[in-house]
């Protein structure tokens, strides 16, 4: 004869007369039956049901149970067995009509929920798949790492050979204005030069022309005399 379900080794945690149906809650036990602690928490978190919030409260005082009074890890516990009981039914009456009356049963149940250590191979398993997930994750952050140091390599040389565009054309438009700067001195300096022999040219005329008025006055007064 094999192990009963309430004799089953490990820790519980017992809710007695709580107000809900035994039914109701039995349909959120089937779904962590056997799994891991996180992974019954995580279900229990996200299920639309009343009884998930009951039965989640349950599980996590039974996971603080083993935890500090069997000094268990709780990474390693599992749902060993869970149950609801039928507890007391409330009776209660309702006025319908012609003056009669119907009843109103308001339900009750017990849970229980038993958490245990998992076997050494499950054990050595969840241990091994945990690593084989560090080792992916640290291999994609690295190659992210990479890609990162590589795209920002990149960019940097795109930088560089632009500023070393500008710096090239930069330096070109100097050149150019010094060079039309050369010009435009060159172009003054001659045309310095021109007008100086102009005024050379306009003062020798002129002392010409200053010359023969003098000497024609003087002619005109010895022929005066």
């Amino acid at each position: 004869m094999g192990t009963k379900t309430n004799e089953r080794p490990g820790t519980k945690a017992i809710l007695r007369s709580c107000r809900m149906s035994s039914y109701k809650v039995r349909e959120v036990l089937n779904l962590i039956r056997g799994k891991s602690l996180k992974q019954a928490l995580d279900i229990l978190d996200h299920l639309d049901r009343q009884a998930a919030v009951v039965v989640a409260k349950l599980v996590r005082s039974a996971a603080a149970n083993a935890e500090h009074n069997e000094m268990l890890d709780r990474e390693e516990l599992y749902v060993a067995a869970c149950f609801a009981d039928e507890a007391d039914t409330l009776k209660r009456w309702r006025p319908r009509a012609r003056g009669r009356a119907t009843r109103i049963r308001k339900r009750g149940c017990h849970i229980t929920v038993i958490l245990a250590k998992m076997p050494e191979a499950d054990i050595a398993r969840m241990r091994a798949k945990e690593a084989a997930k560090a080792v992916d994750l640290r291999a994609r952050r690295v190659a992210g790492a990479k890609k990162s140091r590589n795209e920002a390599e990149l960019i940097n040389a795109d930088t560089a050979f632009a500023v070393s565009e500008d710096s090239a054309t930069v330096e070109q438009n100097e050149t150019n204005e010094e060079t039309v700067d050369t010009d435009e001195v060159v172009v003054t300096d001659s045309s310095g030069d021109e007008s100086d022999a102009e005024i050379e040219a306009d003062d020798e005329s002129l002392s010409e022309t200053t010359t023969e008025t003098e000497e024609e006055v003087t002619e005109m007064n010895e022929g005066e005399h």
